[in-house]
């Protein structure tokens, strides 16, 4: 920011909209210019769900939900239709029971041909533990990349507080990811894996996190040999920004918005019962419930609102003893390290590079 005297500056050298309330994304000249041609052609073609309010209805917002996913499926058969050919990975399914006998299905990647333990990641995906599903060509193409990559990769299909794996509101989906890591543990022998990391973007970034805490309380952490959280979103605090996290100002509504994200939260607690809940929004972990946790990984975009709220997590961990490594990727937006593989492979291939050398090094 340009200083004029000790108590003035120029408002409009602050980035994204504190700077200019009008910025986008794709006018923000610290976004990756291919991105940003990629997002406004997106853009330009439709088929996003319309807005709603933080304070609608709880129908209207299950209705909004379902919704997002319709709106979604059109780009969905153009990511299956771009897929690329993995026939050097082999693709199974496993149906395991959740703890209140419900079915999680599990998908699971291996490299074709591979002897011996491989380090094993679970993902949890995202879509704000409310949306999307593992079955979704974006998550599909991920963990068949990372599975490419010389990794055992299971995705878990846990309940969402929304759309058509809904409603099923916090802990539901926690606790399906909480039980399918521990499945893959228990089978590991057969599976053919060692170390376990769990890893997501989003609200999967939450997922992992608190799959962690919640390790840790019913003491089976040592299960869990690391963890790699991308864009994690884990505040709950979108209804009213806290200054401390500026980028929720600062990049708000390029690809998320706040309001958006307030009216996620309420699907995912609707009676508001778990707003400091460290298992619903892990940011509000304390450092008693930190301490000792495995190494973390905490990946954040640089034009994200969620960035803040990464980085202040990755500082509470290191003030609670936790080896941890902070990755912000400029240019990018929420999950934009994942989103576009084929427009930015560089980036996307950097990722994959990344969590498959965490788990290598555990």
């Amino acid at each position: 920011m340009a200083w004029r005297n000790q108590e003035e500056y120029d408002m409009t050298d602050l980035p994204g909209k504190l700077g200019n309330p009008e910025a986008t994304f794709e006018t923000d000249p610290r976004a990756d210019r291919r991105i940003a041609a990629a997002m406004a052609m997106l853009g330009a073609l439709g088929g996003e769900a319309e807005p709603i309010s933080p304070d609608a209805p709880y129908e209207e917002l299950l209705a909004y939900c379902q919704g997002f996913e319709d709106a979604s499926a059109e780009g969905n058969a153009a990511m299956w239709e771009m897929m690329p050919n993995f026939d050097d990975i082999e693709e199974t399914t496993q149906v395991i029971q959740g703890v209140d006998g419900n079915d999680i299905m599990l998908y699971i990647h291996r490299p074709k041909g591979v002897t011996g333990p491989l380090p094993c990641v679970v993902h949890t995906h995202g879509g704000g533990m409310v949306l999307m599903t593992a079955a979704d060509p974006m998550f599909c193409r991920l963990r068949n990349t990372l599975a490419r990559s010389g990794l055992v990769v299971v995705g878990v299909e846990f309940r969402n507080g929304g759309g058509r794996l809904g409603p099923h509101p916090f802990p539901a989906g926690l606790n399906d990811c909480a039980v399918a890591t521990r499945w893959v543990y228990a089978n590991r022998e057969d599976l053919g894996v060692g170390k376990i990391v769990i890893s997501g973007e989003s609200g999967g970034g939450n997922l992992c996190i608190a799959t962690t805490l919640k390790a840790k309380q019913e003491g089976w952490m040592d299960e869990i040999a690391g963890v790699y959280a991308m864009c994690p979103y884990i505040s709950g605090q979108y209804a009213d920004p806290p200054h401390a996290l500026t980028s929720l100002r600062e990049n708000d509504g390029y690809m998320l918005d706040c309001a958006q994200m307030a009216a996620l939260v309420r699907v995912y607690d609707p009676q508001g019962t778990n707003n400091t809940n460290p298992l619903a929004w892990p940011l509000h972990s304390r450092t008693e419930d930190l301490a000792g946790l495995p190494p973390h990984v905490i990946s954040v975009n640089e034009l994200d609102p969620l960035r803040d709220e990464g980085l202040a997590f990755y500082r509470k961990l290191l003030a609670a003893g936790v080896p941890s490594v902070g990755r912000t990727v400029m240019g990018t937006p929420h999950a934009g390290d994942q989103m576009m593989p084929d427009v930015t492979p560089d980036i996307s291939n950097e990722l994959i590079n990344s969590i498959s050398g965490f788990a290598r090094a555990l």
